[in-house]
């Protein structure tokens, strides 16, 4: 019989893995407690046209790369793509946006069906963050001032670079939309193929093409920027002199879109150079009309996705993980002999009431002191305390260093718990 297999594009993450994303995501969450942002959970699993509505019926989303199927009951399911649209619904439905302002985090899978390669996946993680009700740009640069912290925070500040944009209302994209067209329809021949496509359902996205001879053909391109109400240019002029203010530093990208129906106004991407084609590590902007899309009152939105897959990949390819990071345990508890199981069981208890925070690791199973220590080594742990039945008559231990070349000494159990905080730096 064969052997059951995970989906491809979709990943087990295994024991080994598990520290990384802890440390990047506990690093996030630390962040977002210091702005003031509150998590909110979602269902993985939404009605369709939650996404069509959203998103828009005409982009690859939607139409290429959803998860959609019929319940038991006929109604059409979508496992959801991304995280935005999940929030506004769920905020909207419980009454979280009337009359006040709110900041929102959210993080979990997502699901889209495209082709698996390094960095992409078809089910992939990511961290959203969402602010409602504030319709200045003081808040976006907040946005991008939060996220700069975390470049810092996880060593990053060096390898990531901010490009921004403003994409006006939708009635001057509107224009411009009209504008382009016109433009690109006397070289649709030379067009690539997906820009072909995109031309009469989704031209905007032809600005973001990476076909050279597409690009070529777009230098001489009608720019989005001459398109501009006023509104949105006076508030991308407030976002930059803010940055600016904040020592964020930015570069403004006139062919910066989105590719979800619902941006508007500031749009921005947080790239890096360290990870080939894909490296966009952050992206988002804001969706001032999408609450109202989507049945709501009027509110205003700004908001952002980061994807924990490539974040993670861009630390382990600049070697930025903490060693602390892939360390399971920070102490080693051995039971030599029958006599010494139940005392080791119970010096262990006491360690972990006496050290919280530390990992305070049992031997189970029995073993020669050998292949004990060999466990303890491969534990990461830096101290292994050896309890035989010697020691339990003594109450004493014997305290090995794993990761110094010091001698073993001997510690009574009573002062074990204070030598070890010292020796571990609390």
């Amino acid at each position: 019989m064969a052997k059951i297999q995970a989906i491809r594009g979709m990943n087990d993450i295994l024991p080994e893995q598990t520290p990384v994303w802890q440390f990047v995501e506990s690093t996030v969450r630390r962040v977002l407690a210091q702005y003031g942002y509150q998590e909110i959970r979602m269902p993985i699993v939404e009605q369709t046209d939650l996404f069509k509505r959203s998103i828009g019926e005409v982009t690859d989303i939607v139409e290429k790369e959803m998860y959609t199927f019929e319940d038991r009951n006929g109604d059409s399911l979508t496992l959801r793509p991304e995280g935005t649209a999940g929030c506004v619904r769920a905020a909207e439905e419980h009454g979280l946006l009337f009359n006040q302002t709110r900041r929102l985090w959210y993080t979990g899978p997502m699901f889209r069906h495209e082709r698996p390669q390094k960095g992409r996946y078809r089910q992939f993680h990511q961290i959203g963050v969402e602010c409602f009700g504030i319709p200045g740009p003081d808040i976006d640069a907040e946005l991008l001032i939060l996220t700069a912290r975390l470049w810092r925070e996880l060593g990053l500040a060096e390898h990531t670079r901010l490009e921004i944009n403003s994409i006006g209302t939708s009635e001057a994209r509107k224009v411009y939309r009209s504008a382009l067209v016109d433009y690109l329809s006397q070289f649709k021949s030379e067009l690539d193929a997906d820009s072909q496509r995109r031309l009469e359902s989704n031209p905007l996205r032809i600005l973001d093409s990476k076909d050279p001879g597409t690009r070529k053909i777009l230098e001489q391109a009608p720019s989005l920027d001459d398109y501009l109400d006023e509104e949105s240019r006076e508030h991308f002029e407030r976002l930059k002199a803010l940055l600016d203010a904040a020592g964020v530093r930015y570069s403004v990208n006139p062919a910066l879109v989105r590719g979800l129906d619902y941006y508007g106004k500031t749009v921005f991407e947080w790239i890096t150079d360290s990870l080939g084609a894909q490296g966009t590590v952050c992206a988002g902007g804001r969706y001032d009309g999408l609450v109202e899309q989507l049945g709501g009152k009027p509110t205003v939105a700004v908001g952002f996705a980061m994807g924990l897959e490539r974040l993670i990949l861009l630390l382990e390819t600049l070697g930025l993980i903490p060693d602390e990071v892939n360390s399971n345990a920070d102490v080693y508890v051995t039971a030599m002999g029958e006599g010494a199981l139940a005392p080791a069981l119970v010096l262990s208890e006491q360690l972990r009431a006496a050290l919280p925070g530390r990992v305070i690791v049992c031997h189970c199973g029995g073993g020669s002191f050998k292949s004990q220590m060999k466990k303890a080594d491969r534990s990461g742990a830096r101290y292994a305390v050896i309890l035989g039945e010697n020691e339990v008559a003594s109450q004493t231990v014997g305290l090995k260093p794993l990761r110094a070349d010091e001698p073993q000494s001997e510690v009574a159990q009573a002062e074990l718990a204070g030598v070890l905080a010292d020796v571990l730096g609390g």
